[in-house]
């Protein structure tokens, strides 16, 4: 865009911003910028040289002024597009629509305008009573029999982040949205957008869920593993990580009679502005700092968070030889211990993880007699698995409870995994001595991980281009065996921007982008026969990859 253009396209979103903070924003750099600012023609630039994306994952952007940021004028946009979406796919006449957000900033007034907007334009709008977590609105979709749902949530993003997520109830039954559902409402709110001024759209009066949606998910979850007589005196720590997760946790330990945990008190209250972590997901460096410190002071015997929509859970245990005394899981060693569980009480079914997530789980299906899927990363695909009893994958999301809930749920799985370890202390046993069983009994697998953030997303294109166009003949001293280019889908995949590189000793190296985060990704799995082979084979692995990358790069 010129710099006239970019300056009237901002004039115009001015014109119809209905938030004061977002007004006095734009209206500062629009100043700097007509008086010549370079920077602040850059900004400008930046804010409306284009617009966040609808896509199966919704919105989720930077909060601010412009199309591509996340504010009340894009988000009315995305609330008009959805309802003509729904109006022209549902049968029903009135179709019914649940709201659900989370504490971040704006999440709530993001929410009211969505109600309103769904409303206004005849459909019947329904916004739960009060922030909550993803996984209550998932269910609230699925119980309250809505033709679609919309969660206002960043979940892990960084604090300047908000987000969109859009379900769909009907033949897709509460899970997220896919293709080619996305590419018809992204069509919808570009025809939104295009008529401009969204002060003239029609809004009407929305519902508030009473609370018997809330104590439908708090019963339907404490079934998930109730409390057996090892759960009498557990000692642990938990972490809302800021978020929304510790109310409903807190009720449903209640109904299932477990103990109830000592809390991380700087972080069990809901506060958009995040001010303990500079990044608020478990898997990130310091984020538990604060319950390892907790837990120390208390002696305690594990520790469990949720993530700030508690959509995703971590489990940490102690560990002598750490600096912190304390060890994060990976979300594969989690998702492994309760697909284990699943597997042992289904009568038939299958088991299903992203296809970047440990190959550990087909083994388990195999073990039990299960059909086993791989699936494109993201629960909008996990939770479609044909037969799914349970479904994980490596970034800390797990489905234990496919009945109520389609899409990872860290509550529901906070509860299973509770059960284990209550399990294994009848017993006399340990979590960790249920990962030594685990071991012994299916394989020592190892997963790692290497990330690359970028601040110029185009740079990772070109590292997928390169290593398309000159593929590795071996990742560090291993050999490359094949690589799958899932471009152009395979295996009965859809397409997915994916390389899959199979090593001649039966490790594994996925690279993709990440869906949400301006990242590059690479999941790197082995099976070694100890513990010790199986983590000098990743060290190796992870080595020759991050070599790989930099070359890429280069």
């Amino acid at each position: 865009m010129t710099a006239s253009a970019t300056l009237e396209a901002a004039r115009r979103w001015l014109a119809q911003d209905p938030d004061e903070v977002t007004r006095a924003e734009l209206t500062g750099v629009i100043h700097a910028a007509e008086s010549g600012d370079a920077d602040a023609l850059a900004d400008l630039d930046d804010r409306f040289s284009t617009r966040l994306a609808f896509g199966t994952a919704g919105l989720r952007g930077r909060l601010g002024a412009g199309s591509n940021r996340m504010n009340r004028v894009l988000v009315t946009q995305a609330a008009a597009g959805l309802a003509a979406y729904v109006a022209e796919t549902s049968a029903d006449p009135t179709p019914l629509i649940v709201v659900g957000y989370d504490g971040r900033r704006n999440s709530d007034v993001f929410a009211r305008d969505s109600a309103e907007i769904f409303a206004g334009a005849g459909l019947r709008a329904v916004l739960l009573p009060r922030l909550l977590p993803t996984p209550v609105l998932a269910f609230a979709v699925r119980h309250l029999g809505a033709a679609a749902g919309v969660m206002v949530t960043a979940s892990h993003n960084p604090p300047d982040d908000n987000g969109y997520k859009v379900y769909l109830g009907g033949p897709d039954d509460g899970s997220q949205i896919v293709s080619p559902a996305d590419a018809r409402i992204a069509a919808h709110i570009l025809e939104v957008a295009a008529q401009g001024d969204v002060s003239t759209l029609p809004r009407g009066e929305y519902e508030i869920a009473d609370e018997s949606v809330v104590d439908a998910y708090v019963a339907a979850t404490a079934t998930v593993a109730p409390a057996p007589a090892g759960a009498a005196g557990m000692t642990w720590v938990y972490t809302a990580m800021h978020g929304v997760g510790h109310e409903t946790l807190e009720k449903i330990l209640l109904a299932a009679g477990y103990p109830l945990p000592t809390v991380v008190t700087e972080q069990i209250r809901p506060d958009g502005a995040f001010p303990t972590v500079s990044f608020p997901n478990p898997e990130e460096p310091g984020a538990m700092d604060l319950s390892y410190a907790t837990a120390r002071e208390v002696g305690a015997e594990f520790i469990i968070a949720n993530d700030p929509d508690a959509d995703r859970l971590a489990v940490a245990l102690p560990d002598p030889s750490s600096p912190d005394g304390w060890r994060r899981l990976t979300g594969n060693e989690v998702g492994l211990l309760l697909g284990w569980r699943a597997a042992r009480t289904a009568s038939g079914g299958s088991l299903a993880c992203s296809l970047v997530s440990s190959p550990g789980l087909q083994v388990v299906a195999e073990h039990y007699g299960l059909d086993f899927h791989a699936t494109l990363t993201g629960f909008k695909w996990i939770s479609r698995a044909p037969g799914i009893v349970y479904g994980f994958e490596e970034a800390l999301g797990y489905l234990v409870n496919p009945q109520t809930v389609r899409d990872k749920d860290g509550i529901s799985a906070a509860v299973a995994i509770l059960g284990m370890i209550a399990e294994a202390r009848e017993q006399g046993r340990t979590l960790a001595d249920v990962m030594t069983q685990f071991d012994e009994t299916f394989g020592y697998f190892a997963s790692g991980q290497v990330s690359v953030r970028v601040e110029d997303l185009s740079l990772i294109g070109r590292i997928m281009g390169a290593l398309r166009a000159a593929p590795p003949t071996r990742i560090g001293d291993i050999a490359v065996d094949r690589i799958d280019d899932l471009l152009s889908g395979a295996e009965g995949l859809p397409p997915g921007d994916v390389l899959r590189v199979w090593l001649a000793d039966g490790s594994r190296v996925i690279v993709r982008p990440s869906g949400t985060e301006p990242k590059l990704k690479a999941y790197l799995d082995v099976r070694g026969t100890s513990r010790d082979d199986a983590g000098s084979r990743l060290a190796s692995v992870e080595a020759g990859t991050r070599a790989l990358i930099t070359a890429a790069q280069a």
